[in-house]
């Protein structure tokens, strides 16, 4: 299973997290959030996928972002559709991936997921919240149970270190979870992320991983 650690902003932070190795770290591209990424973006090691999180964003700037900050990975966090997906995926360099973001309750309807497996790389459920995402609450996993696709996902929303340790659980179940997705539990403010609590949660993944 892969960690993502999403919401990154300041340079000396970025490189502080990317010395840890987490598999993704996500930048977001969306102006009203509070982690909203606009800066210079360090060297980091060529293992860490670059995810660039757009809410609702036009293709052309995608693309401009992707080829500007050398984008591994677009996360779509708005409304897009599957032919938005698939326009996207023909303009896209082949190994670039997409993942593409649900928002998720108690009364999520799994079937909107059928037309969107051949245009993305992954799912990503989110708490259902105000905001795209970084609400900092979780969803009821056991919604999940529900999932009949077969398409990998990452989990997220408001996943704290006592998350993590039920995510031990979760797995048990034999859900595809490909990665787990951290942001606003992890952070001394927004954008700022906790050195110390990002490098217990790679050593539980790690551990989750044995």
């Amino acid at each position: 299973m892969k960690l993502k650690i999403c919401g990154m902003k300041y340079p000396d932070n970025i490189l502080e997290v990317g010395s840890l190795l987490p598999d993704y770290m996500g930048f977001i591209f969306w102006e009203k959030s509070a982690r909203y990424f606009d800066g210079t973006m360090p060297e980091l090691p060529k293992s860490i996928k670059k995810t660039g999180v757009f809410v609702n964003e036009s293709i052309p700037v995608i693309l401009k972002k992707t080829e500007k900050y050398n984008l591994q990975a677009i996360q779509l966090h708005g409304h897009e559709s599957p032919e938005f997906c698939s326009e996207l995926k023909t303009k896209l360099v082949a190994s670039i991936e997409i993942i593409k973001v649900f928002s998720a309750d108690e009364n999520f309807d799994f079937s909107v997921l059928k037309p969107f497996e051949a245009v993305c790389d992954y799912f990503l459920f989110d708490t259902k919240g105000k905001l795209p995402g970084g609400n900092g609450t979780t969803f009821d996993w056991q919604i999940l149970k529900n999932y009949s696709s077969t398409k990998p996902f990452f989990l997220s929303g408001g996943i704290g270190i006592e998350e993590l340790d039920a995510v031990t659980e979760i797995l048990k179940t034999n859900l595809p979870i490909y990665a787990i997705d951290i942001n606003s539990k992890f952070e001394i403010e927004p954008g700022l992320k906790n050195i110390e609590l990002c490098t217990d949660a790679i050593n539980r993944i790690t551990t989750i991983n044995k």
